[in-house]
């Protein structure tokens, strides 16, 4: 089941109202934990490195060589590295938590402990499936076999939101972008189950493959679930998926909020896309009292009537039935669930093995009710010193920053002042919410799994539409306490460290400052730059899309992003994909952001003088040895031509190489000279900030 829907090229991306969980009987004694490489007097992993390439020619490889070379990746992870081993520690932290509920006997029905225990032990429990075919995910079934008309089929569009099943749009919340003051909901392009739209029109030979054999496991799905299943239903769905993808916005083109940013009054939708039942869409999607909506990629939406007419209502029902039976079959009974993972995880991402039931159900209670357990979670793994410590960091770097743009040669006095008001106002929230998530109104059974899934997702989405007529929540989170992951919401003019992100090494206590500043100092230097890369820049210091520029400095800044867009355009992760530089400019331009005010920082906190030598490294060469570390990651194949085509984030070697390539400090530290592979002429390296 999918999670909430956000504006996903926006934003990373739980809270209102409290409960209180009873206490949790004590913990059992965890077993000792291996002893981790980064502790020692420096911080640094030495034994990852690879002593036959110089840190002149490779740095990423220099640090991180010898790690990648002896690690494999997990059978069940499509990479492996600093995040996703913090995400594998985590999901063993919430499974004790969630276990522990689960064992509690004295609990009432609507305790929140209750119910997350009980979703888990539905969800781990197979023999509530095994068996059973589709009769769990029946009702939904039922409603798509009742479609008879396009008049219902774009009422079938509107009611899968509620289902947690993808159709060809998608509804989600956002603060309007042009008002900041409200809610606004929008529709965005949707209905594909491949990763990206390139998936299925790249002339690519692995994309190929995939698109030769996914009509076979679409067919093989509706075959299990007894909807025929023959080769020309599976061509039939694929051809409408691929129709969808053809007239889908690239990723890049969604990074472009002026673009997206559409408000189009509820009584208008006929004329601006005609053929298409709107009245019964935005009835089943909950949406019949609002004037307006945002049409974020407008192109698509006009031609949203159109495509239901281009094919018959068959194939329509054949596709709604796929994507509800794809969505639900890693939670159905074997056969389903083996289908999908053949497919969809070993032929399109690479796993070898299929995560254990744990694992996913962690991931699930994660999405769809993830507070529930964060609370219990910062209480065992968050100590509050840590986040003062985080809290002082972030001052540090935000007065980098500050210093560093008055410094700024190229802006004028007036857009430097609005960028200073800006910076001023950006909010910082560490660890976890103030408020904490109601789920009273969350019904959950011990003995139904996808129902469980289904109603939590309905529940989400609920919560969503509820904002519409509510003002504006400043104090929300977008990710979970646990998550293993950081963001800068450019609506609320924020950044957010989760408590889960803010373990060793990213984030040490211990850890000597150089490495630290290097680690976590680069990553709130980074969020800190979203609010200032080329989409974050167009939003004022109270969150509205507002241009606050002027011409001149914006033409500066748009000439330093071209160059670093071609810079990132040549390198070339795989012989047949390169990077594509407009699509992960924002990622780019944070980095490079990052790593100079985090180096700022560093410098500000000697005071004057230099830091000791470790371990024979200076505190300059530690702080950049740090920034690699925390960016240690090896990524099968597969995935990496996913990312390559729809993660707007640089694979981690080329964050590494594309920031330090531009970052004159770096030379000096490690005496990088002309005719070395990190080596770039100093009027090709591009500084913005």
């Amino acid at each position: 089941m999918k999670r909430r829907f956000s504006l996903p090229s926006l934003c990373a991306a739980v809270l209102l109202g409290g409960f209180a969980c009873a206490p949790l009987a004590a913990p059992a004694a965890p077993a000792a934990p291996a002893a981790s490489p980064y502790a020692n007097a420096s911080g640094i992993d030495r034994g990852g490195f690879d002593a036959t390439v110089r840190p002149q020619d490779d740095f990423f490889a220099w640090v991180n060589g010898g790690w990648i070379a002896a690690t494999a990746i997990p059978p069940d992870r499509t990479w492996w590295g600093v995040v996703p081993e913090l995400r594998a520690e985590s999901e063993a932290r919430q499974r004790a938590i969630i276990e522990e509920m689960a064992a509690r006997r004295d609990l009432g029905p609507d305790s929140v402990a209750r119910k997350i225990g009980d979703f888990f032990a539905s969800l781990t429990d197979q023999s509530l499936v095994e068996g059973r075919g589709v009769a769990p995910i029946a009702d939904t079934l039922a409603r798509i076999d009742a479609i008879d008309s396009a008049e219902s089929l774009a009422a079938a569009f509107g009611a899968a939101q509620l289902l947690g099943i993808d159709a060809p749009l998608a509804v989600g919340v956002v603060q309007d972008p042009g008002a900041a003051d409200r809610y606004v909901p929008y529709i965005w392009q949707s209905g594909i189950a491949l990763p990206d739209r390139d998936y299925y029109l790249r002339d690519d030979e692995k994309f190929r493959k995939i698109r030769a054999a996914y009509p076979g496991y679409i067919a093989k799905l509706l075959g299990l679930g007894g909807f025929g299943g023959t080769p020309e239903q599976g061509q039939a769905v694929f051809a409408i998926e691929t129709r969808l993808a053809e007239l889908h916005w690239p990723a890049e083109e969604n990074r472009d909020m002026k673009k997206l940013y559409n408000m189009v009054p509820a009584a208008q939708l006929a004329s601006l896309a005609p053929d298409f039942a709107w009245p019964r869409y935005i009835d089943a999607a909950g949406l019949g009292a609002r004037p307006e909506l945002m049409a974020a990629q407008l192109s698509y939406v006009k031609q949203i009537g159109a495509i239901v007419g281009e094919f018959p209502l068959a194939a329509w029902k054949d596709y709604l039935r796929y994507h509800a039976l794809n969505s639900a079959a890693p939670w159905l009974s074997g056969e389903f669930e083996r289908a999908n993972f053949e497919f969809m995880q070993r032929e399109v991402f690479g796993l070898a093995e299929l995560a254990p039931e744990w694992k996913r159900a962690v991931r699930a209670i994660d999405a769809l009710a993830g507070e529930a357990v964060g609370q219990v979670y910062v209480e065992r793994y968050f100590p509050a010193d840590h986040k003062q410590a985080m809290l002082e960091l972030v001052g540090n770097l935000l007065e980098a920053f500050r210093a560093g743009i008055t410094e700024l040669e190229w802006m004028s006095p007036e857009t430097r002042a609005k960028a200073e008001a800006k910076r001023a106002r950006l909010a910082t929230k560490i660890g976890y919410p103030d408020k904490w998530r109601d789920y009273a109104g969350l019904e959950i059974r011990a003995d139904d799994p996808l129902g469980n899934l289904a109603r939590a997702s309905a529940f989400e989405y609920r919560y969503q539409l509820a904002k519409l007529d509510q003002p504006i929540d400043r104090a929300e989170w977008e990710m979970t306490p646990q998550t293993v992951n950081a963001y800068h919401q450019p609506f609320m003019n924020e950044i957010v460290f989760p408590a889960g992100f803010l373990q060793p090494p990213n984030f040490n206590m211990a850890a000597d400052p150089a490495v630290n500043y290097g680690a976590i100092g680069y990553v709130i230097g980074h969020e800190i730059g979203h609010a200032f890369d080329d989409k974050g820049r167009a939003f004022d210091p109270y969150g509205k899309l507002q241009d606050w520029w002027s011409a001149a400095d914006a033409e500066h800044f748009e000439q330093a992003a071209a160059k670093l867009v071609e810079q990132y355009n040549a390198f070339r992760p795989l012989p047949d994909m390169s990077i594509k530089g407009k699509l992960t400019l924002g990622e780019n331009i944070a980095d490079l952001t990052g790593i100079t005010i985090a180096y700022r920082a560093y410098r500000a906190s000697l005071g004057g003088k230099e830091a000791p030598v470790i371990d024979g490294l200076s505190g300059d060469q530690r702080f950049f040895i740090g920034f690699a570390q925390a960016n240690r990651a090896s990524m099968r194949e597969e995935m990496l031509r996913s990312m390559l085509v729809s993660d707007p984030h640089s694979p981690a070697r080329y964050r590494v190489l594309g920031v330090l390539r531009n970052f004159t400090p770096f030379y000096a530290a490690f005496g990088v000279k002309e005719g070395d592979g990190m080596y770039l002429p100093p009027d090709e390296r591009v500084k913005i900030w």
